[in-house]
């Protein structure tokens, strides 16, 4: 069976380029005992893996060069040899960046049909990001009723999770994002202010319009800026949420950290970091909570979709400018 993947040609400096990526063909070997072929309906793309294109250590292994690269899929079973796997079924993986591809039965993860949910949900809502959302938010954030909760890149597949979910904890929701279409969605699903940091003139004065006693919990995406004035407008005992800082992830020198980095001493702020990994025991408990929530018409998702895997290249670079609305998504 022939097959197409993307591999990483060269590694960026700065912000990714086409020229960084290489699409090739390829022909699939046959299978061994316990292996499953697999045809990818959608692969995800998402701003960690610029992480990975950095030869350097960190919580995963760098990409090779080239070699095909990794991320997040959803497919169907084609043909398998591996017990509690038959052609037809949905299975998810980390073998995205290509169309089809040939691995051992332990490397999927069987997923159920849904009702009412489309497959591609499990590289969102369902998925990492959703996790990422669910996790960060209520095992560090530990919002309360009447809390107020700061979101930095609230229209992403992260951000726009955990502005719901604050609010069905009976939080009051202040959102960032960077276009005013973005800031309309996110009201319609119930954030109580959505500020477009791009056009709102200065961010510290709106977050405190928004925030006049200030912000109990910051979940952090962007970092920079953002996190400067969260630190500025954060009550006694905030608590932060380090998900990302995609401000960051193309630098070519370390950015100056936050100026007013001194008041975290003064308002007893807890600062904590995290990686999603950390939570993956908590996954059955959050799809349940999540898939009832989904049910209940109380969590809506948006996604952007580009089509084929040519240009896949093309949505990674795009997180970078703020080219989607929720989770980025390729359609193979």
């Amino acid at each position: 069976m022939q097959s197409h993947e993307i591999r990483l040609k060269s590694r960026p400096v700065g912000t990714p380029a086409h020229d960084n990526f290489e699409l090739t063909e390829v022909t699939l070997g046959s299978l061994a005992d316990g292996d499953v072929l697999v045809r990818n309906r959608w692969m995800s793309v998402d701003p960690y893996m610029r992480g990975r294109m950095f030869d350097r250590a960190s919580y995963v292994p760098p990409f090779v060069l080239n070699e095909p690269l990794q991320g997040g899929a959803v497919g169907e079973v084609i043909e398998s040899r591996a017990e509690g796997f038959s052609p037809g079924d949905l299975v998810s993986s980390m073998f995205g960046w290509r169309e089809a591809f040939v691995a051992p039965g332990s490397a999927l993860e069987k997923l159920p049909r849904a009702g009412g949910v489309p497959d591609q949900a499990f590289m969102g809502v369902l998925g990492m990001p959703g996790l990422t959302a669910w996790a960060g938010l209520l095992e560090i954030g530990k919002p309360q009723a009447g809390d107020t909760v700061f979101v930095s890149g609230a229209a992403g597949a992260v951000g726009s999770v955990v502005a719901q979910i604050a609010r069905l904890k009976g939080c009051t929701v202040v959102a960032s994002a960077g276009t005013d279409e973005k800031c309309e969605w996110l009201r319609s699903v119930g954030v109580h202010h959505a500020i477009n940091y791009k056009t709102c003139g200065n961010l510290d004065d709106a977050v405190k319009a928004a925030a006049p006693k200030g912000i109990n919990v910051y979940f952090d995406n962007v970092g920079g800026e953002h996190l400067e004035v969260a630190i500025e407008n954060a009550r006694p005992f905030a608590r932060f949420v380090e998900c990302g800082m995609i401000s960051a992830y193309n630098d070519t020198a370390p950015a100056p950290g936050p100026r007013n980095i001194i008041q975290v001493v003064g308002k007893s702020l807890m600062i904590r970091g995290f990686i999603v990994m950390e939570f993956a025991a908590l996954r059955p408990q959050f799809l349940s909570e999540m898939m009832d929530w989904i049910a209940a018409g109380e969590i809506k998702w948006q996604e952007t979709v580009e089509e084929g895997i040519a240009r896949a290249p093309d949505a990674f670079i795009g997180l970078f400018s703020g080219a989607n609305t929720g989770k980025m998504l390729v359609k193979l």
